[in-house]
């Protein structure tokens, strides 16, 4: 399952398991008229509405029967960035449109620990499976808003945690971090001249790192921690979608 896959991160790792052979669930609150495979399971769900949330558990569940992977991509922060013709997102907390808290908090943090209670359920009665929560560099240092760094550190935190709660289960849980995606909105960014998209990633990067870590040996020895894809990719033989592969971010030139 990967939540939040009507756009952007969420969509592109959709895809890339898709293609990889899993069988996937996508969810979100536009899920129908998203861009998506004929083979992607679409789940109408607004992940900030916990029925909605049980309810796409529930179909996973009568479908599928089980559930190897949930990917956590499911957040509004990079809504609404600009407001008013202002570029609103590096502003400073006191100056933040307060809707940016509900975005990353509500919408991606508390909707990741949902998802991941449900799917929890689901893996530890066979003793294995894997929770990805998208995260950020900006959880150790500050990148444009405040929201956003604690948003971010909140999910680290949270993984960690999960991790330690699951092991004895056989249950995987990671922080991934991805670099400069080329989502819709960071594109729309990068015209008005915000972002150099040199070193940037498609989407599908995120997903193909994704599919690499469920069949790596070791991954069980991985939980807990936070990864960056882009280094998972360079160690698993992973290229993007041109054959490139991007250059693993790092906490100073993240």
């Amino acid at each position: 399952m990967v939540t939040g896959a009507s756009r952007g991160v969420g969509r592109g790792v959709a895809i890339s398991l898709s293609t990889d052979g899993f069988d996937v669930f996508a969810t979100g609150r536009s899920i129908q008229s998203a861009e998506l495979p004929p083979a992607i399971n679409r789940i109408r769900c607004d992940h900030l509405n916990d029925a909605e949330t049980g309810a796409a558990f529930d179909e996973v569940r009568s479908t599928a029967g089980n559930l190897d992977v949930l990917v956590n991509s499911a957040w509004g922060g990079y809504e609404r960035m600009l407001e008013n013709g202002q570029f609103t997102w590096p502003l400073p907390f006191w100056e933040q449109p307060l809707h940016r808290w509900t975005s990353m908090m509500d919408a991606g943090v508390r909707a990741a620990f949902i998802a991941a209670a449900h799917a929890a359920k689901m893996m530890i009665v066979r003793r294995q499976g894997l929770i990805v929560n998208i995260s950020s560099w900006a959880a150790r240092k500050h990148i444009g808003n405040v929201i956003y760094g604690v948003s971010k550190a909140a999910t680290d935190k949270m993984t960690a945690d999960m991790a330690q709660e699951l092991r004895p289960y056989g249950v995987t849980a990671i922080s991934l971090y991805p670099g400069l995606v080329r989502t819709e909105a960071v594109l729309r960014a990068a015209e008005a001249g915000w972002f150099d998209l040199a070193n940037s990633e498609s989407p599908e990067f995120i997903g193909r790192a994704i599919a690499a870590l469920w069949r790596d040996p070791a991954l069980a020895e991985r939980s807990g921690n936070v990864l960056v894809a882009a280094a998972v990719a360079r160690e698993l033989g992973v290229q993007d979608v041109d054959g490139k592969q991007p250059l693993p971010l790092t906490i100073e030139t993240a």
